[in-house]
Formats: C-alpha cells, sequence, structure tokens
C-alpha cells in the first residue's frame, strides 16, 4: 500500500506510546489485537483482555493462541494467522469460534491485516474480532441464511436433516449447503455439530448432569459419539474439560 506524502509525514512523526487502537475501547463488541511474526500478542484492547479474564495488557504480552485456547481453536487462528504474513494480504470476514466473556466458545467474525514495517516487510498482524449476534446487520450475505441458522437454534437437540431445515427456507438441501459453505465456509450439518459441542461446554461447566445425560439431550446416538465429535473440536475429552472448567 502507498502512502499520501501527508500521511507518510504524519506517520512518523507519531510516538510510540500513541495507542491508536485504543479507540477500539470505544468501540462496542469489538476486540483488537496484534502479533510479531512469531504469532506472540503485543497488542490488545480492553475488550480482547476483558473476553480472556485479564486485566492488563502486559498479562497478554508474548503470549500465543495456544497459551489461551482449546487446541482446536488455535490450530485454526495459527492457520489463518500464517497466510496473512506468508501473503502480505488481509483475510477478512473470517466467520469462527472464538471466547466470549463467559469464558465459553462463541461465533465471531474476525479481520486480520498483515503489518509492514519502514521497509515493506511483513512483521507480525493485527486483526478485530466482533460478536456475530452483535454485527450481524453489518453481515447482508449471512443474513440471507438466517431463517435456517434461527430454525437450527430453536431445534438442533432434536435429529433434525439438512433436508427439513431446507425445507423451512424454501430451498433445496443442495441449495442451503451451498449458501452454508459460500458465507460461513461449513455445512449445515457441520454448523449444527458446533452448535451442539458450544451449548456442551456450557453445560458442562454449569450444569450437575452427566456426560451420557448430556449428550443425550444434544441429539448424539450415545456418549462415545458425543466424545468423539467433543474431542474433535476441543482437542480434549468431555470429561476433562468438565474437569479442567470446574477447577
Amino acid at each position: 500500500m502507498s502512502y499520501d506524502p501527508k500521511q507518510s509525514a504524519f506517520l512518523e512523526q507519531v510516538a510510540a506510546q500513541s495507542a491508536f487502537y485504543m479507540l477500539f475501547d470505544h468501540l462496542p463488541g469489538v476486540s483488537f489485537f496484534a502479533k510479531n511474526k512469531d504469532f506472540e500478542l503485543i497488542f490488545a484492547n480492553h475488550s480482547f483482555l476483558e473476553r480472556l479474564g485479564f486485566q492488563d495488557e502486559v498479562d497478554i504480552i508474548g503470549k500465543t493462541d495456544f497459551d489461551l485456547f482449546p487446541k482446536s481453536l488455535a490450530d485454526n487462528f495459527r492457520r489463518d494467522d500464517a497466510w496473512v504474513m506468508e501473503h502480505g494480504k488481509p483475510k477478512l470476514k473470517i466467520i469462527e469460534l472464538f471466547i466470549n466473556t463467559d469464558g465459553l466458545p462463541d461465533w465471531y467474525m474476525t479481520n486480520k491485516l498483515p503489518v509492514f514495517d519502514k521497509q515493506n516487510r511483513i512483521i507480525g498482524l493485527m486483526g478485530t474480532t466482533q460478536s456475530y449476534q452483535y454485527g450481524k446487520e453489518f453481515l447482508q450475505p449471512y443474513l440471507q441464511i438466517e431463517p435456517a441458522i434461527e430454525y437450527i437454534q430453536k431445534h438442533f437437540r432434536r435429529k433434525i436433516t439438512v433436508q427439513t431445515v431446507a425445507e423451512t427456507v424454501n430451498l433445496s438441501a443442495r441449495q442451503l449447503d451451498r449458501k452454508f459453505q459460500e458465507t460461513l465456509k461449513m455445512s449445515p450439518q457441520e454448523f449444527i455439530m458446533k452448535l451442539r459441542l458450544k451449548t456442551a461446554c456450557s453445560e458442562l461447566t454449569c450444569s450437575p448432569k452427566k456426560i451420557m445425560e448430556i449428550a443425550l439431550d444434544l441429539g448424539f446416538y450415545d456418549q462415545s459419539s458425543f466424545t468423539l465429535q467433543f474431542r474433535k473440536q476441543m482437542g480434549m475429552t468431555p470429561l476433562q474439560y468438565r474437569k479442567r472448567h470446574q477447577e
């Protein structure tokens, strides 16, 4: 990117302590972060810190996603970070699981951009995350499948099929799958599974129900299939997750 001479002159005068990113503290629902080439967090606004349970920015400096998130989430974050720094291009409107203020996975929209030094070398990246529910009025493409998403959110505990979901929004199963792939980068069935697992995280943390009971309540065939899917997404078994978060 080339700057106007006035822009360049302004940026060269900016003091290191001028934390422009603190502006994000005054944009409700928006978290800001920046990482160096080693994928270590260097800057974060108050919203980002609060979401992860930290009080001071210094507490996160030098930490990576693998220090802060379940491995399955960290793997996804690292893959996108590496792509941005390798190609030197932004990656925008990524719909992914992130951690909400309750410490549970939730849906967010993430934007990531490379950061360059004065010699135009990539030295890291910066990004923002925003709650999908908070920002969905700005996500017009996603509103096309909003009725299907709402239906899934109401009925995901049942053994619902993609065909059933498609019929509620007057689409064929193939059309619905295509729209989900275009907007959420996943199939309707994958969305249903992620929603079930997000709910499972909450119940494992806050509910006294047995794991088998949680599995059946969320539409899984048995505890074994639930454990298989949970480990695949969260990087640990439901029992391990419950013990870690209850402690």
